[in-house]
């Protein structure tokens, strides 16, 4: 099926990019997507958008390592007769991008915001916002989703009676180095540190978790590729916290804002990216849209506000490195755009490139394509 000014999805050249969207209205969006979509990407330019699967509000999505399977969450409370949310694997060609499901679970708790693939069996986790909890569902040889392996509900408040007056798991990020699961909670003001077993149970290290200042929403998490530097998204302060790994747990070396200095607009942090040099983290504020580009101090592990990049768009919620490493491009959620900012990491600055209509945009993620057969 397509859409007007869409494109079909059954040849899709080198540099597929999935795109998980809204489809729905909801009281912080009004999604007109019409499920999980596809686009081609070549040299800085985003081509039209394709349907790959009708979904309801499939906002989150991950993919295996080697692309024949695609994770989608579902963001709602009311999922096949259930009262939660929902998840869906599909097997995915890698030669068209074509999508098939396997099979939906009830994501056990309401509203699901994150998902990603974690431990050697592998689970995959999913981070359910409204609920508050973190689930794990084991996973089949073909990519199904088999069982409920794991459910850990958080408990608590923070400052902020409206936004906080319960916990809001957000996001869900394996350590690359101890294999363990780390969980931004934004409405504890924490990040939560999980072990993950080889039947999915998880188990809290109590004393590994990493607290925030009152009222700061924790919401997304990002590694150095080096493994030692840990860098924390706050969506309620707009400020990245940098940590450094040390013995079993992380230590804060460091916090920035990641709007301008002098800024008063109300703004509201989104998504964090390391660059794959490694050299400059990357962070998304709505409100104020636009990119911050902090510049990394390897030695001391603190962050410096170089640049700061209109997003030519509203709501500039996820956002990817190109595989090349040349460019971000940006979902601008209420705007209905994907935008393309050119990297310059000497200068260092961001510049718009392009835009393409895309309705809803809300998570980016590049897949494989199988190489053309001669």
């Amino acid at each position: 099926m397509t859409l007007p000014g869409q494109t079909e999805a059954a040849s899709l050249p080198p540099g597929e990019l999935l795109v998980g969207t809204y489809t729905e209205t909801l009281p912080f969006v009004t999604g007109t997507a019409p499920g999980i979509l596809s686009c081609s990407y070549e040299d800085g330019v985003v081509g039209p958008p394709a349907l790959l699967a009708k979904a309801r509000n499939p906002s989150w999505l991950t993919i295996t390592g080697s692309g024949r399977t695609v994770y989608a969450i579902h963001e709602v409370t009311d999922f096949e007769g259930q009262a939660a949310g929902g998840i869906t694997a599909y097997a995915r060609d890698p030669g068209t991008g074509e999508l098939t499901s396997l099979g939906s679970h009830s994501s056990a708790g309401q509203s699901p915001a994150h998902a990603a693939i974690c431990g050697p069996a592998p689970f995959v986790l999913v981070a359910n916002y409204d609920s508050g909890s973190v689930a794990s569902f084991g996973t089949g040889q073909d990519g199904t989703l088999t069982r409920l392996a794991g459910l850990r509900q958080h408990v608590g408040s923070s400052a902020d009676p409206e936004r906080q007056a319960g916990p809001h798991a957000h996001m869900v990020c394996p350590d690359p180095v101890t294999g363990r699961v780390l969980v931004a909670d934004l409405g504890l003001d924490m990040v939560l540190s999980y072990d993950l077993d080889t039947d999915g149970v998880l188990t809290e290290r109590v004393a590994q978790r990493i607290i925030f200042p009152p009222g700061a929403g924790p919401r997304h998490v990002a590694f150095h590729p080096d493994g030692r530097h840990l860098f924390v998204l706050n969506e309620m302060h707009s400020t990245l916290i940098t940590l450094r790994r040390e013995g079993a747990g992380f230590v804060q070396s460091g916090i920035t804002s990641t709007l301008p200095q002098g800024c008063t607009q109300h703004s509201e942090a989104a998504e964090v990216r390391v660059s794959a040099s490694g050299r400059y983290v990357f962070a998304s504020n709505r409100g104020f849209d636009s990119i911050a580009m902090l510049a990394l101090d390897p030695g001391s592990g603190t962050l410096d506000l170089v640049h700061v990049e209109p997003t030519r768009g509203r709501e500039p919620r996820d956002f990817c490195q190109t595989p090349d490493g040349r460019y971000l491009l940006v979902a601008n959620q209420d705007s209905h755009s994907i935008v393309t900012l050119a990297i310059d990491e000497d200068a260092p600055a961001l510049r718009a490139v392009s835009s393409t209509t895309v309705p809803s945009p809300v998570c980016l993620l590049f897949a494989p394509v199988a190489p053309a057969q001669p």
